[in-house]
Order: C-alpha cells, then sequence, then structure tokens
C-alpha cells in the first residue's frame, strides 16, 4: 500500500496536479464501502484529469438489464460478483478512465488481481458515523436491507477494512467538500508509482 497525505494548505503535489503536470499510466480505481463518495469523487477526479468517468454498479445494470437490488434477489450475490467481475474487467482493458467500483468488488481476489494489474487503486474510507449518515439517505442498498443497518455497516467494516488496506492509496473521505477529496486524491496520485506505470497486459478476465 502506498499512502500518501498532502498537509491541510500544502500547495505543490494537488495544484501543480490540478493544472495538468500529473498524467496517470492507467486507469484509476475507487474502492472503499457504500457512502464512501466514490462517485462523487470519482466524477471530480476524473473532470480534473480529464479522463472518462465509469460507476461499475451502472456498467452492470445496463449489461443485465436490471438494477443491483433485482440481480441480489433473484440470482444471488455469487451470481452478481461474478458479473460484477467480467465488467471490472472489460472495463480496465479499455482506455484510461476514473472507474468507481460496488463495495464488495475488491473483497473479491480475482478482481483485486486484475485492478492491481490494469490500475491503480485509491481506498476512500470514512468512519461509521460518516457512512450511515450518506447511506441512510437512499433505500437501494441490498447489504442493508435489514432491521438493523448500522450494526450490518460496522460488521461489513470490520470485514473489509483490512482488504481494502490492500489497495494503492488510501484517502479519508469524511465531510469535507468533495473537490478537497479529490485534490488530496490527486497528490496521492503523483506519487504513487503504480500509477505511473502502463497496464500489464493478458491479465486475467
Amino acid at each position: 500500500m502506498d499512502v500518501q497525505i498532502e498537509p491541510p494548505g500544502a500547495i505543490g503535489p494537488a495544484r501543480r496536479a490540478a493544472a495538468g503536470d500529473f498524467a496517470p499510466g492507467r486507469s484509476i480505481v475507487l474502492v472503499g464501502l457504500m457512502g464512501a463518495g466514490k462517485t462523487k469523487i470519482g466524477r471530480r477526479l476524473a473532470a480534473r484529469l480529464n479522463l472518462p468517468f465509469f460507476d461499475s454498479d451502472e456498467e452492470i445494470e445496463t449489461a443485465a438489464g436490471e438494477t443491483i437490488e433485482e440481480i441480489f434477489g433473484k440470482r444471488g450475490e455469487a451470481v452478481f460478483r461474478d458479473g460484477e467481475r467480467r465488467v471490472i474487467a472489460r472495463l480496465l482493458a479499455g482506455p484510461l478512465h476514473v472507474l468507481s467500483t460496488g463495495g464488495g468488488a475488491f473483497m473479491d481476489p480475482a478482481t483485486r488481481r486484475i485492478i492491481a494489474a490494469r490500475g491503480a487503486s485509491v481506498w476512500l474510507r470514512a468512519d461509521l458515523d460518516v457512512l450511515f449518515a450518506r447511506v441512510s439517505r437512499r433505500t437501494n442498498r441490498p447489504l442493508l436491507k435489514s432491521p438493523d443497518p448500522r450494526a450490518v455497516l460496522a460488521e461489513l467494516i470490520e470485514r473489509r477494512y483490512p482488504i481494502y488496506a490492500e489497495a494503492d492509496i488510501t484517502i479519508d473521505s469524511g465531510d469535507g467538500p468533495p473537490d478537497a477529496t479529490a485534490g488530496r486524491a490527486i497528490a496521492a496520485l503523483s506519487h504513487c508509482k503504480r500509477a505511473a506505470l502502463p497496464p500489464e497486459e493478458g491479465c486475467g478476465k
């Protein structure tokens, strides 16, 4: 894991990156739990890096012709994860972009290998209170269909955070402005060796 933290008020990497000095050699892949801000921050990253933005959940729904909730309900999580892996592999085999992935995507070892081969991973880390406040505003989270969604979220944090920590970069995604979080991510990426490398050829799909 390559963690970079930019001191508050720092002038340099983030500003230079925003001005166009940083150009990734491979796609940027955002990982983290639901509510971490992957889509919102991902769109800002893509705009600042002049790259296309993709959301793997949206791509899965388009390919399947069903919502994520419907896929979970009709076919189960295992089928969903298999489709998710194939969609991420297809996207990362294409031109450079910023990709927001679903909360469980990085938990799959095969998906992690694909991301490591063709992308630079950024974990957007947030604490339980922040995540719960955000996800409580939406009702389309299949894994939170529970009498105690906060407890489910806490269990997911305990189980998934050690795996998310394998990402190339960790960026805290709290209550601050998304633009500031995107700026810190770009500053960290500009110092990440993997982000500058071209994608590996022939990775598994």
